[in-house]
C-alpha cells in the first residue's frame, strides 16, 4: 500500500497550494502546517502561464508565482525540503506543457527522488496519456485523472480502468473557484462513479465552507479544497487558513 492509498481510511482532507505564493517563505511554513492541523495530501500547484481549468482566484496565484520565478525544477526542490518535515502524500497538480518540456522520463524520476507520490494534470486526456501512464506507473506514481459530471458513461469507464490512487471528482462544470453552493444532482454523480470503481473518490471544485465540506463528505470518500486556501492566504495569511481548515476537519 502507498501513501496515497494508505489515507483513505477516513475521510480524507486534501489541500491546493500553488507553489511560491505568496512566496516560497509562505510555501514552506504553511505546508507543513497543513499537515498539522490535519490534512491528508497535499496538492502542490506547479504555476503555468495558461491555467485553463483554474478560476481568477488560482490563475492569479501562478501569475504572481511566475513572477517570482518559480520552476518545476524549484517545484521539485521544494518538495525535497518539505520531505523532511512532512510524510503525507505529495501530489503535483501541473499542466502537461511544463511536464513536457521538462522531459516525461525525467520528471517521473526527480519527482520520486524528491519524493512525490502522484501526478493531477487537468489537460492531459486519458486518450493522451499513453506515455505518462507507463512511466508512472513504472516509477510507483500515481496518475489521477478527472471525471466531471458531463462525463459520458464510456469516458467514466475509461478513466476508472486507467487512473492510480483515487478519482478526482469535479462537482461543477467550469473552472475552479469558490461558490455559495454545491450541485443539485452531486450525490448521484458520486453515486454513478462509485458504481464502476472501488478506487476512492475525491470531490473538489467550489467547495469553500465547512457546511460544503460536510456535504461532500457525506458522500464521497475525500474533499478537495484549492481556491478558497489561496483566498485567505492572500487575504490574512497562514493563521486564516489555520482557522478554515481546522473547521473543515471538524465536521468532516
Amino acid at each position: 500500500m502507498n501513501r496515497i492509498s494508505s489515507v483513505f481510511t477516513h475521510k480524507a482532507l486534501i489541500a491546493y497550494v500553488t507553489v511560491g505564493y505568496p512566496s516560497m517563505k509562505a510555501t514552506m511554513e504553511l505546508v507543513p502546517a497543513l499537515a498539522e492541523w490535519g490534512c491528508d495530501i497535499i496538492e502542490l500547484g506547479i504555476p503555468f502561464s495558461d491555467p485553463l481549468a483554474d478560476g481568477a482566484t488560482i490563475q492569479e496565484a501562478s501569475y504572481h508565482a511566475l513572477q517570482n520565478g518559480v520552476t518545476p525544477k524549484l517545484c521539485l526542490n521544494t518538495v525535497t525540503q518539505l520531505r523532511q518535515e512532512v510524510d503525507i502524500p505529495i501530489v503535483f497538480m501541473s499542466y502537461y506543457n511544463p511536464i513536457f518540456n521538462f522531459g516525461l522520463d525525467r520528471f517521473c524520476r526527480a519527482s520520486v527522488k524528491a519524493g512525490v507520490d502522484g501526478f493531477i494534470i487537468p489537460d492531459l486526456l486519458p486518450e493522451e496519456g499513453g506515455d505518462l501512464e507507463g512511466l508512472s506507473l513504472e516509477s510507483g506514481l500515481d496518475l489521477i485523472y478527472f471525471v466531471a459530471p458531463t462525463s459520458s458513461s464510456e469516458r467514466v469507464d475509461m478513466v476508472v480502468q486507467r487512473s492510480r490512487g483515487f478519482l478526482y471528482l469535479v462537482s461543477v462544470t467550469g473552472v475552479t473557484g469558490a461558490r455559495e453552493s454545491l450541485a443539485s444532482d452531486l450525490e448521484g454523480f458520486v453515486s454513478t462513479v462509485r458504481s464502476k470503481t472501488k478506487l476512492p473518490l475525491c470531490v473538489g471544485f467550489g467547495i469553500s465552507t465547512p457546511q460544503q465540506a460536510q456535504e461532500v463528505a457525506r458522500v464521497a470518500d475525500g474533499v478537495i479544497v484549492g481556491s478558497r486556501i489561496i483566498q485567505l492566504l492572500g487575504d490574512g495569511g497562514i493563521p486564516k487558513v489555520g482557522s478554515f481548515i481546522k473547521s473543515l476537519r471538524d465536521v468532516i
